[in-house]
């Protein structure tokens, strides 16, 4: 029985798109590994932006950095 666990940042995905994960992940399952899908779980877990860090840095701090250095068009 696949266990999969989605963790995603609290930004408002909505109850579509995380049933569109759902599905998306258990056919990927089943395509490529042969996975049955009625046994295949998927869980998605929200994490507040405060609780989530990427290079040292909060996301939120991280993102704003990584738009700074975008170029200007």
């Amino acid at each position: 029985m696949p266990y999969v666990n989605i963790r995603i940042t609290r930004e408002g995905a909505t109850a579509a798109q995380k049933a569109e994960l759902i599905a998306g992940v258990t056919d990927l399952l089943q395509e490529v590994l042969a996975k049955n899908p009625a046994t295949t779980v998927v869980n998605i877990d929200e994490v507040d932006l405060d609780n989530w860090g990427v290079g040292g840095l909060p996301v939120a701090a991280y993102r704003a950095r990584q738009k700074s250095k975008e170029p200007e068009t």
